[in-house]
């Protein structure tokens, strides 16, 4: 496979054409089920080399075209920012038909207490037991690699490794903290899991974080490439 790093393309990548629905009309958590408008789930294929998992689908825009984000087209990593930019980023770096993207949380973790339809942090239990979905996820695709973006889809994955059920009834939530983010990006982690794991920026923060790391564009993405050319 062809992994020459080149520049992001402007154009639009291929948007999902199907996803893969896990337990439909999941409502295993308290608030989620009532706060989201669509399940978002996993999209891209089974047999893919690299799994990459965001947070949670944030509000969407309902007013855009293709790209309005997970809550509203019910799959993983749509929206009009991230979702294009972490698809820009794996097709730059010679991945964009190998890649299967999901979220650590499926349901849109909406801040009640803002006047527009707005996202919080998903709580330690709702990524407890959503790890259900994700642990099932990582035995069906089994892939090459596992890239987590961001602190809090990095600590879920960790804690798939130490829970043991992946999110199981008496689960308290607390997972594996992860202290010192940014020192862990890039950097491949033996989680227990069956895949590598490599935490990578959240494509929505990917600028300021990513400047603050010493890497310029074109360096981050060369360093993806060539972090995953050697884990793999």
């Amino acid at each position: 496979m062809d992994e020459t790093v080149t520049d992001e393309s402007n154009e639009d990548p291929d948007f999902p054409t199907r996803r893969h629905v896990l337990e439909p009309d999941c409502s295993r958590c308290d608030r989620l089920p009532a706060d989201r408008t669509c399940i978002s789930w996993g999209t891209g294929p089974l047999d893919a080399a690299v799994m990459v998992i965001g947070e949670a689908p944030a509000a969407g825009d309902p007013d855009a075209e293709r790209w309005r984000g997970g809550n509203l087209t019910g799959k993983a990593y749509t929206a009009s920012h991230s979702g294009r930019r972490i698809r820009r980023l794996f097709e730059s770096i010679g991945y964009g038909g190998r890649t299967y993207y999901t979220n650590a949380v499926k349901c849109f973790p909406r801040d009640r207490e803002a006047d527009e339809p707005t996202h919080r942090e998903p709580t330690a239990a709702e990524l407890s037991t959503c790890r259900r979905h994700l642990r099932a996820e990582l035995e069906r695709v089994e892939p090459d690699v596992v890239c987590p973006t961001g602190k809090h889809a990095t600590t879920s994955v960790l804690a798939i490794g130490t829970d043991g059920a992946g999110g199981s009834e008496d689960d308290d939530g607390a997972g594996t903290e992860l202290d010192g983010f940014l020192d862990a990006v890039l950097e491949p982690i033996d989680a227990g899991i069956g895949s590598p794991v490599v935490p990578l920026l959240h494509p929505a923060y990917q600028d300021v974080w990513r400047a603050r790391l010493g890497y310029e564009a074109a360096e981050y993405r060369t360093a993806i490439a060539e972090t995953l050319a050697t884990v793999r």
